[in-house]
């Protein structure tokens, strides 16, 4: 397992330094920012006030001065949508673990070793881990560098807590998106599929700010207990911890059905269902050539 996780570390490289390094000179350039509005909270109060509460909705706060606060600023100018932007890496990374390689015929050939399907799962999702903690770990140094120099005045631990969090809600639709790659006919159709999910619990949670309706089922959305900036007030622990086990009954769950599925050789697979199987439908056809 050691040696599958090495090899699957080193094809995350160029992803850790492209996600990580671009988005921590990003987490640098927006922490500068900070004193410029805080001199300045008078002028930007009221424009902010003056923005609909529609808007503000979306940026995943209702307190216009919550903004002016280290913690506020923090979640309005990154963490907030920071949630889709690194979502794309998870939602990617995620399906392509296993369908990948077998869409392109190398799986067959891997499990051809002595080497057992729990074994290859468990390496590659912890190399998962082990990239995106990576990616995280360096947008938290882009903080770390950049907030000595502005009026922020917040330790590295602290700068820390919002990663912790953003890290609970990656791992959901991580292995989320990895368990789909499993049940669906192709890599494609789940990382599509975990992409709407991701997109479409951000907008219920944004709208549930805004129609009281919509918060019964915001409470089924992860983005509902997503902290992002605000983890700096105070953690909820018992939430990143339920945030994680969710994540760990998804890659449960995926393992339970790569050990239970046959491996394509190469290619897409199907539905599974007899109706719309090609192979079904193709000894149909032989049996009765004039259907054909």
């Amino acid at each position: 397992m050691i040696a599958i996780f090495r090899n699957s570390l080193a094809r995350f490289r160029g992803q850790i330094l492209g996600w990580g390094l671009s988005l921590g000179l990003m987490a640098a350039f927006l922490t500068r920012f900070y004193d410029t509005i805080a001199n300045q909270k008078d002028n930007y109060l009221k424009l902010m006030t003056s923005y609909p509460k529609e808007l503000l909705a979306f940026f995943a706060t209702s307190d216009v001065v919550q903004m002016f606060t280290p913690s506020g600023f923090l979640n309005l100018e990154y963490f907030s949508y920071m949630t889709l932007v690194v979502g794309i890496f998870a939602v990617l990374a995620g399906s392509g673990l296993l369908a990948g390689d077998e869409e392109s015929g190398a799986l067959d050939l891997v499990l051809a070793h002595p080497v057992s399907r729990t074994a290859l799962l468990a390496g590659r999702c912890l190399a998962f881990l082990a990239a995106m903690i990576a990616i995280l770990a360096l947008n938290w140094l882009g903080f770390i560098l950049a907030v000595p120099g502005t009026g922020l005045h917040l330790t590295a631990g602290e700068l820390a807590l919002p990663m912790l969090s953003l890290f609970g809600l990656l791992a959901i639709f991580g292995a989320l998106s990895l368990l789909l790659s499993l049940l669906l006919p192709s890599q494609r159709v789940a990382a599509m599929t975990s992409g709407i999910l991701l997109v479409a619990s951000y907008f219920v949670n944004a709208l549930a700010r805004m129609n009281k309706d919509l918060e019964t089922l915001a409470k089924f959305s992860p983005f509902h207990y997503y902290q992002g900036g605000l983890a700096i007030d105070g953690m909820k622990w018992d939430v990143l911890a339920a945030m994680v086990g969710v994540s760990l009954l998804f890659a449960i769950l995926a393992w339970w059905r790569f050990e239970r599925r046959d491996i394509r050789v190469g290619g897409e697979g199907g539905w599974s269902i007899p109706v719309l199987s090609p192979r079904k439908r193709g000894r149909q056809n032989n049996r009765n050539p004039e259907a054909v």
